[in-house]
């Protein structure tokens, strides 16, 4: 599942920012609590703990950082809790202030039943774009150098 959405804001810091495991608390809607297992900055190998509420279930993951080229895409994954998936960011500078970010998320569902698969994907898509709408009013509140 792919969600895209422009935000008004350079390059380095949309992509700085939305890579940042610590920030995740600011734009995702459903994350509670970030624990670094690794030391910052991030790299291949990093690993972090998310806490979330999804569909009203509590849910407890740590992602595994496999791919990163800053300014460009991360790739991050986990094999725990009902859902184990692969989130990929990637970010392309349109201009000199503008930056096209998408956020994918690939997985099968462990814990839930093959029947509830079409709603929890359609859950999924909503959540995702609107992580995605409140990092760009995020970004795009703060100033210029920031």
């Amino acid at each position: 599942m792919l969600t895209k959405i422009v935000i008004a804001r350079p390059l380095a810091l949309v992509a700085g920012y939305a890579a940042d495991p610590s920030n995740a608390l600011h734009w995702y809607v459903n994350i509670d609590s970030v624990h670094w297992e690794t030391t910052p900055p991030l790299a291949v190998g990093s690993r972090a703990t998310f806490e979330a509420q999804f569909l009203g279930r509590w849910l407890r993951y740590t992602y595994e950082i496999t791919q990163f080229e800053p300014l460009a895409r991360l790739v991050m994954r986990t094999d725990q809790g009902p859902f184990p998936m692969q989130t990929t960011y990637t970010w392309t500078g349109l201009d000199d202030a503008n930056t096209l970010m998408s956020l994918r998320n690939q997985g099968e569902p462990a814990g839930f039943s093959k029947i509830t698969a079409p709603a929890m994907a359609k859950a999924m898509r909503r959540a995702n774009t609107k992580d995605l709408v409140g990092l760009k009013q995020l970004l795009e509140r703060r100033g210029p150098d920031q």
